[in-house]
């Protein structure tokens, strides 16, 4: 199998201490159908927005002998505390891994390691015309877009928020992520917002006037992730999308995350993103991924 390196925007990737390190968790917070689950870094890094940790907990396996091996998660905060980086994590309980992590209690050891990953860019990176920002999440995907929107508030970058869930048992995190900013929701069972997908509402923030000086970052389901791909593809609109395929080690070399170029060839995941421009992918549809 070839790979390729996609051409992208300088790369700004903070880069992870060698080696898997323990972090102590001092929070796990409910929201909605999701968990916050924060631990103090003492010895990392701060990450740039859109990278991700694998993480694991100290004990390795259930009753039954099954191994919990590292998951990844994209860091949804980062911010400098006493003592060392605090770390805040977006998770919700899917299977035995998922669900050992979302039990972590304050005191207990988080394995993480990280960051790792191409970071999102800036818009003028993304696009010489661009100079806001739309932010379009979905469910757990709402995440990496939660640092992206402080680094972007930082720079003084104006920018739009619209997010998405599937229904009230499969939300949470706006609150907690995006308080400070004005947010427009979607949801498919209508209790928040627009009823219908979040994709809805971009569709015609794009069809605007201004759509062309913002670029669009983008973090969800794969169906929505290739919808957001297909709507800025049409409307020569500038895009990156957080993209997910499963992930054993993080570091490119076991090939489990190998994502089709549109160019030929392939990328791996885990090093050459996990943000990609949208035009380098033909498909946001990539066999494996999913929430």
């Amino acid at each position: 199998m070839s790979t390729a390196s996609p051409s992208s925007a300088p790369d700004a990737r903070v880069l992870a201490p060698f080696g898997r390190r323990r972090c102590e968790v001092v929070a796990n917070v409910a929201t909605g159908g999701y968990r916050i689950i924060s631990a103090l870094d003492a010895a990392g890094p701060e990450p740039a927005a859109g990278q991700f940790y694998m993480l694991a907990t100290e004990r390795w396996g259930s009753e039954g002998g099954r191994p919990y091996l590292p998951r990844a998660f994209s860091v949804a905060m980062a911010e400098p505390a006493d003592g060392g980086v605090r770390l805040d994590f977006l998770l919700e309980a899917l299977g035995p891994g998922t669900e050992r992590l979302a039990e972590l209690e304050a005191g207990e050891g988080l394995l993480v390691t990280g960051p790792l990953g191409r970071p999102f860019s800036m818009p003028a990176e993304v696009s010489p015309g661009a100079s806001g920002a739309i932010l379009v999440g979905g469910g757990i995907g709402i995440a990496p877009l939660a640092l992206l929107r402080r680094r972007l508030a930082r720079q003084g970058i104006a920018q739009r928020i619209l997010l998405g869930f599937r229904d009230q048992a499969h939300s949470g995190g706006v609150k907690e992520l995006f308080s400070c900013e004005e947010v427009r929701l979607a949801s498919e069972d209508g209790h928040a917002g627009h009823r219908g997908y979040v994709t809805d509402l971009l569709s015609v923030m794009l069809a605007g006037d201004d759509a062309a000086t913002a670029a669009v970052y983008a973090c969800g389901p794969p169906a929505m992730l290739e919808t957001v791909r297909a709507l800025c593809a049409e409307r020569e609109i500038a895009a990156e999308l957080a993209m997910e395929t499963p992930m054993a080690c993080g570091f490119g070399s076991c090939f489990g995350c190998a994502v089709p170029l549109a160019a030929g060839g392939y990328m791996r995941l885990c090093v050459d993103g996990p943000i990609v421009r949208a035009e380098q992918i033909e498909s946001a549809l990539v066999e494996g991924s999913g929430h």
